[in-house]
């Protein structure tokens, strides 16, 4: 079986699919791997260490997608500007792809890799279930983006994250407020207490109070029972217009004094919630900074801008793309891991194909197969020709 790893073509992004650790992997285990010339280099990894590793180096980008029997990506296929051609049209017809493919935001490109019989799966579909923890590619990437927002935040801030003690007097702790506490926000309130602030997080599931309490935060609850606020998948769930008035005012109470907010609300398959209101905005101090996580799914922040720090209000709104990109080093470590794990899966003896489709995981997480999409969601929209939520060119299920 040849397992191929191309360079990845979305504009800024500086992950790859594969490390040298799991392409070792690979090869011991009796696959062939093929990595297009400089797919690392954004990772800060060589060619040679990929050879080292055990992979054949190719350089024609047309000559690895043809040859390959499954291409593992970070990103769905797109245009080729070098080849003038599509990936999905230089994949050999039944061949298997394994990537963020995000295909409720993307039916052309579900439609196109139908049409090529192509047996796609979404890292951004797996179950979250125990067995399929180690293939959970959502939360690895969420991990990185909860860190680096707090990071980009105390960059923009005007004042000290932490209690500082000096001859001059006492700088109290800036006070950070985390909105919605998946792994994202977990990550966000966890970093933030290291780095010495005071943190509040909110949340409408009931479950999210004791994992914001043990990270030492203090736990608002969105008023919403359980059953009202959490999917059976462990997920938000979309509420009432009603809801979300009622939670502005909630969290209106702490982000008028929030040195820096951090939003991470995100409902799966619809636009993100409108959590802080220009009003909102207005009443925060100068010098703070709003940091919006899902900012292409629409954002929590009324003001955001996908892909663009702006100032209004005298308040800095961040709405930075792709976080997972910023640190490429450990993204790529924890994504390679997790779809080295999800291939074992496909091929359980490490050589050959041997899908089970009636996995759980399989199932949850298959597109299309056999000129058909499997996914009943995805099938769906597209005989509705619908797309479910607001995307940008480096759009992203949940970070």
């Amino acid at each position: 079986m040849k397992v191929g790893i191309p360079r990845e073509i979305l504009g800024n992004e500086t992950r790859v699919a594969a490390v040298p650790d799991t392409v070792s992997r690979m090869a011991k285990g009796g696959m062939e791997v093929l990595v297009e010339t400089g797919a690392g280099a954004a990772s800060f990894i060589t060619d040679e260490e990929y050879v080292k590793a055990g992979a054949r180096i190719v350089a024609e980008t047309e000559a690895l997608f043809s040859e390959a029997d499954v291409i593992l990506k970070v990103n769905r296929p797109l245009l080729n500007n070098k080849t003038k051609k599509h990936e999905v049209d230089m994949m050999k017809e039944g061949a298997v792809l394994v990537t963020f493919l995000q295909p409720l935001a993307n039916i052309d490109s579900v439609l196109k890799l139908a049409s090529r019989k192509i047996t796609a799966f979404s890292m951004d579909a797996v179950p979250r279930i125990s067995r399929a923890q180690m293939m959970d590619a959502l939360s690895s990437m969420s991990t990185v983006a909860g860190y680096k927002a707090v990071l980009l935040a105390a960059n923009a801030l005007k004042r000290f994250m932490p209690m500082l003690s000096t001859a001059a007097g006492t700088v109290y702790p800036a006070k950070a407020v985390v909105i919605g506490a998946g792994v994202a926000g977990l990550q966000a309130i966890a970093t933030a207490k290291r780095l010495g602030a005071t943190v509040t997080g909110f949340d409408t599931r009931p479950a999210a109070g004791e994992q914001i309490k043990s990270l030492g935060g203090e736990f608002v609850p969105l008023e919403a029972g359980h059953s009202q606020a959490e999917d059976s998948g462990g997920y938000a769930k979309e509420m009432s217009a009603d809801f979300y008035r009622q939670e502005q005012e909630i969290i209106r109470k702490y982000s008028k004094d929030a040195d820096i907010i951090i939003t991470t609300a995100l409902i799966p398959g619809k636009p993100a919630p409108t959590l802080l209101t220009e009003e909102m905005v207005k009443e925060m101090k100068a010098g703070s900074v709003i940091v919006d996580l899902v900012v292409e799914q629409g954002g929590n922040c009324v003001l955001s801008e996908t892909g663009k720090d702006v100032v209004k209000h005298d308040v800095t709104i961040i709405g930075t793309v792709n976080l997972p990109g910023t640190i490429p080093v450990h993204a790529s470590q924890l994504y390679s891991r997790n779809i080295y794990n999800f291939l074992a899966l496909l091929a359980p003896d490490k050589k050959d194909l041997k899908i089970d489709f009636n996995d759980e995981i399989v199932k949850g997480s298959v597109i299309t197969h056999d000129g058909e999409i499997l996914h009943k969601g995805v099938k769906e929209a597209a005989a509705k020709g619908d797309t479910a939520y607001p995307t940008g060119p480096n759009s992203r299920s949940h970070w």
